[in-house]
């Protein structure tokens, strides 16, 4: 795992095409922007899983 440390309105690139952005700190909570193609989905983790045990199960 690569660990970064960013400061408000910092960024960080994932590719050629996603920019995550520190949009916001308050606190222990940090707020995130992303901008990304809209081919790549973007999901909180636990809304990706979600998703694909509803597809395994549906399978």
């Amino acid at each position: 795992m690569l660990v970064l440390s960013r400061r408000k309105n910092e960024s960080i690139m994932v590719g050629e095409d996603v920019e995550i952005v520190v949009a916001e700190i308050r606190g222990d909570k940090v707020r995130l922007g992303i901008s990304a193609p809209r081919y790549v989905p973007v999901h909180r983790k636990e809304i990706y899983e979600a998703i694909h045990r509803h597809e395994v199960v549906t399978k």
